[in-house]
């Protein structure tokens, strides 16, 4: 029986492992033997997996002839990887992917790491930050008085509670969308309104046209939920969206789904402007593609800068428009709560659809919520956030420029990222050495389709202070080694205690 779980076909293999070239070799660089260069590409995939384990690899012949090499040096690189555990093989089976006895398996988003790690590596990997206290525990004290009578009854509200409904339908008439409750349904998060979504209009082998780059575990979802994404470039530098590559994705692709980020958009941090907004949604209208607008990053505008009008407020009615919200950004990311705002008639079938799933969200969390909401105190945690977000942005591009003075990006400003060029070096290869010299940080491809971003990286502002120019610090020695084309096998972390 076959140990492998899927399978690479050679060309998708080949366009993986032709998107690592992010910049020609320089006198410095040692080139190593191509044998050895294939089989360090292939276990960057792994290790970034963007190659799943247990995944068939293509026989030696169909990759040679897809990457125009000899079958020797496939067959070297292949015997390297089985001799470094990231490849076995079984006559009459073939060859499929491994990760060596003690490693962790590859994630395949961006899950942060477990507490005990943080003293010796410095995470980059997810763009949350610490609760805003003291408004965490006081939110969490007052629904704890709201408790009581909820739990005289079953506690399973499938749309969510009705005073939070009610209340999140009021915030949004406060922004100039009038919103009913029945437009509401209270989620798990965002990822789980965008997983309801998905499910609800996408189906399997359904076209969702996404933002490229865009968030890299909506990405994940989606693939896992079976879908063919069809990438859309943005826009240079922060200005939001490419309207004319909009309009003819929408027209040629005809797909069944949209996915945006409108504001402070994950990782650009751009900003898009009303009118980009009003031809998106009518362009969406026109296609019959349902948009939806990720909101999770609306509130964290970190300079003076004056916020456009919602994506559905060109479509108050929510027939084109759905809209995502949460408290994980804004908030804290241990908040799981999150919200659609969709024409009644959608919100009733997401509602239906979810007895399959999760039946729905946390009582306590919606009450605590709902607290935040009602006496004012959201307003005052979030304008906490903003000022540790302002601070550590300002820290770590300060650091950076510093540091890494050829690496490129535009502030933004707004948001919990910055998109940085990474100098011409592999993303992938830097958030390898990285690990090593400790420091974490995830690559451009986890935020593209296929292969693209293999020269950047995005770092979140969750850090500052000294700890910023720390993380910096260990960047420029991980930069220094990919350029070097060494491993970072010498390098060890230090303990760092801010």
């Amino acid at each position: 029986m076959a140990q492998w779980t899927s399978a690479v076909g050679a060309a998708q293999l080949a366009r993986l492992l032709n998107s690592q070239q992010g910049r020609p070799a320089g006198a410095a660089t040692r080139r190593p033997p191509a044998y050895r260069a294939l089989a360090d590409g292939i276990r960057l995939l792994v290790l970034e997996g963007r190659v799943p384990v247990a995944a068939r690899l293509p026989a030696e012949r169909e990759l040679a002839l897809s990457l125009s090499v000899s079958r020797t040096t496939v067959a070297a690189a292949y015997e390297a990887l089985r001799a470094e555990g990231f490849l076995e093989s079984r006559r009459g089976a073939g060859s499929w992917t491994a990760v060596p006895a003690g490693n962790p398996l590859p994630a395949r988003g961006l899950e942060p790491l477990p507490p005990e790690t943080l003293g010796s590596m410095i995470d980059l990997g997810c763009a949350a930050l610490p609760a805003p206290e003291p408004w965490l525990t006081r939110a969490v004290q007052g629904a704890l008085e709201e408790l009581p009578p909820y739990a005289h009854t079953h506690g399973d509200y499938p749309a969510g509670l009705p005073a939070l409904r009610a209340m999140i339908a009021e915030r949004y008439t406060a922004r100039g969308i009038p919103t009913m409750p029945e437009q509401i349904m209270v989620t798990t998060g965002a990822m789980g309104a965008i997983d309801a979504i998905c499910h609800l209009f996408g189906g399997r082998g359904e076209r969702i046209a996404v933002e490229s780059p865009s968030y890299a575990n909506i990405l994940q979802l989606m693939r896992e939920a079976g879908a063919r994404l069809v990438p859309v470039a943005m826009a240079e530098g922060l200005t939001g969206w490419d309207m004319d590559r909009w309009r003819q994705v929408l027209r040629d692709a005809a797909p069944r789904i949209a996915y945006v980020v409108a504001d402070f958009h994950n990782p650009t941090g751009a900003l898009a402007d009303e009118d980009q907004r009003r031809r998106l949604v009518e362009a969406a209208r026109s296609a019959g593609t349902v948009l939806v607008a990720d909101e999770t990053m609306t509130e964290l505008w970190l300079d003076d800068v004056s916020m456009p009008r919602p994506v559905c407020a060109f479509d108050p009615a929510g027939s084109t428009v759905v809209t995502v919200g949460s408290a994980s950004k804004a908030f804290w990311a241990g908040m799981r709560i999150g919200w659609v705002r969709a024409a009644p008639d959608v919100i009733r079938s997401l509602v239906a659809a979810r007895a399959y799933a999760d039946l729905g969200t946390p009582v306590l969390e919606q009450l605590a919520v709902n607290w935040l909401f009602s006496t004012g105190g959201w307003e005052h945690a979030v304008e906490l956030r903003r000022g540790q977000a302002r601070e550590n942005r300002d820290a770590l591009v300060a650091a950076v420029r510093k540091e890494l003075p050829s690496w490129e990006f535009e502030v933004p400003q707004g948001g919990l990222t910055l998109w940085v060029r990474a100098g011409g070096l592999s993303g992938s290869r830097l958030a390898e050495v990285g690990e090593r010299v400790g420091v974490r940080v995830p690559s451009g491809p986890r935020f593209g389709v296929d292969g693209a971003f293999e020269g950047y990286v995005r770092l979140p502002f969750t850090v500052g202070g000294a700890l910023a120019e720390e993380a910096a610090t260990r960047l420029a020695a991980a930069a220094r080694v990919v350029e070097s084309g060494g491993s970072g096998g010498g390098e060890s972390p230090r303990t760092f205690v801010a």
